[in-house]
């Protein structure tokens, strides 16, 4: 976030009614009472609010996104295009799914690395950049694993010996992008939980930031790998023998 947003969340965080009615009643009470150790209390309660308030993943997305424009139209395959639209131009059902939860856990590491401690943020300044090529690829790997499908399901409606085996090659790239779509949301939790940990100890914050850059480096190379794989134009289906169709060339 930057200043502004801060700015945005301590505002919103400070007015918010459940954090302004024990201030309310707390203070009520001090005066009434005029009991000292009300007022030391209702403050500790109201701050510990703001506090949590704060932090709270869903607060901050209210305050922040909830009255925001909606971002222009882009045209599809274009590398500005945000993952999350991306995603929502996937077919609906088990994929797209499991691609928008993936997203969702993506937003909370995001989220996790900012509000680090400096230190941390310093450490991590790698972090996001994987982060953001992570959504990027789970995404291309979702596209190019509908697009397969596609191609299976119009190999089985007009089949040969020769696209029959083709089609049951797609087939095993395809089971093998959906156990990884399905499993990288564990994959970030796991992620968001080293942010945390590594910002909570700072004292082996070196040692935690390697070790989710290297996790961030190996999930980046095993989606890219995915993605070429199961992407339809990638397959030699023009080929014999190993051979390109025009071995002379041009």
């Amino acid at each position: 976030m930057d200043a502004r947003d801060r700015g945005r969340m301590l505002r919103a965080a400070l007015l918010r009614p459940m954090n302004l009615i024990p201030l309310v009643l707390g203070l009520g009470v001090f005066a009434t009472s005029q009991l000292w150790w009300m007022l030391p209390l209702t403050l500790l309660t109201y701050l510990t609010l703001v506090y949590l308030s704060y932090r709270d993943p869903l607060f901050r997305r209210r305050t922040l996104e909830g009255n925001a424009a909606p971002p222009p139209r882009m045209s599809p395959g274009r590398p500005d295009v945000p993952p999350e639209r991306r995603a929502r131009w996937l077919p609906r059902g088990e994929t797209r799914r499991k691609v928008e939860e993936a997203l969702e856990v993506y937003h909370r590491v995001i989220l996790a690395v900012e509000e680090a401690g400096e230190t941390t943020r310093e450490l991590l300044d790698d972090t996001l950049p994987k982060l953001r090529t992570v959504a990027e690829r789970l995404v291309e790997v979702a596209e190019s694993r509908e697009k397969a499908a596609g191609v299976v399901r119009e190999i089985r409606n007009n089949p040969s010996p020769e696209s029959l085996q083709e089609a049951r090659r797609l087939e095993e790239h395809i089971s093998a992008a959906d156990a990884e779509i399905s499993s990288l949301s564990q994959r970030l939790l796991t992620l968001r939980a080293q942010v945390v940990r590594a910002s909570i100890d700072e004292a082996r914050s070196h040692e935690r930031a390697a070790s989710i850059n290297s996790s961030l480096d190996e999930l980046n190379l095993r989606l890219e790998a995915l993605e070429r794989l199961t992407h339809p134009s990638d397959n030699p289906r023009q080929k014999r023998a190993g051979r390109p169709d025009d071995p002379d060339g041009p």
